[in-house]
């Protein structure tokens, strides 16, 4: 069941766009936080950016999209439901970018640094347990060899249980489970989390998008109905054929045995008229 506004925290999705979007210089610092160093200045911070290469292709809606010193390109998502399909969604994001970049008329060169960046409130690997995995192209035979892509996939996890990042990403990510903000970070993100709560604007923008969400869930089970009735009526003629098929056949045999019966009748009755001539004889 969705929650209610006053329920959200920084780790929902709509939250964490609004805060982020509205904030450009927490936004960087949370980037920094995560990158571990600093970057240039923002050109332009993007919420839900859509990118759909064709009308009827399915495409992609950003969380966070922003542009650094028109050199580097950051999609920062919030992923608090299931990650099990994590890695192919980032290969599938950085594919959207670089067709979005290429779209505009950019050569293969020319194709900017780019970063992805999952914050997630599970561990894709428990079993390694780290805070923050960090993953470009090398090659298999030479681990040293760097294929130079200029693209970064990073997936950073709230159930890390490694001392493998700064004590300050690990209270920001502890408040992503817990709510307690305990660094001045941390505290200033929740000091917008409460002030959202009153913001009029955003609280009807997301019981919109629930009321969207909830028609085309009903609109789907309508559907879905509608095709199990279609479904059950295909499933009626397809038994109605194979009944058919199997009378069809059924008659056939009976036809053969007929033939089978008339002929046998024939071939008694010729031997009966051959003794017959014999006993005459």
């Amino acid at each position: 069941m969705a929650k209610s506004y006053e329920e959200l925290t920084f780790a929902d999705d709509f939250m964490f766009c609004k805060i982020m979007e509205s904030n450009q210089d927490l936004c960087r610092e949370l980037t920094e936080l995560i990158l571990g160093r600093k970057i240039g200045g923002i050109l332009t911070i993007d919420k839900q950016k859509p990118i759909e290469v064709t009308a009827d292709g399915r495409g992609v809606r950003f969380d966070i999209y922003m542009m650094e010193d028109n050199q580097t390109v950051y999609n920062i998502e919030m992923q608090a439901g299931p990650i099990d399909d994590l890695p192919c969604r980032t290969r599938y994001y950085q594919g959207m970018i670089d067709l979005d970049l290429m779209e505009r008329g950019a050569k293969f060169y020319e194709l900017k640094n780019s970063y992805i960046i999952f914050i997630c409130l599970e561990n894709l690997f428990p079993e390694i347990g780290l805070h923050k995995y960090s993953f470009a192209m090398r090659c298999r035979e030479c681990q040293n060899l760097e294929l130079g892509d200029r693209s970064h996939r990073i997936i950073i996890s709230a159930k890390g249980d490694q001392n493998d990042v700064s004590e300050e990403l690990q209270a920001f990510l502890s408040y992503l489970t817990s709510g307690t903000p305990e660094t001045d970070l941390t505290k200033r993100l929740d000091h917008h989390v409460q002030e959202a709560r009153s913001h009029i604007v955003w609280r009807k923008e997301y019981m919109t998008l629930l009321e969207r969400d909830e028609r085309m869930r009903e609109e789907g089970r309508v559907e879905g109905r509608e095709e199990g009735r279609e479904e059950g009526r295909e499933e009626e003629r397809k038994n109605t054929l194979r009944e058919k098929a199997r009378a069809d056949e059924a008659e056939k045999q009976a036809e053969e045995a007929k033939k089978q019966v008339e002929e046998a009748e024939k071939q008694i009755s010729l031997l009966k008229e051959q003794l017959s001539g014999l006993r005459t004889r």
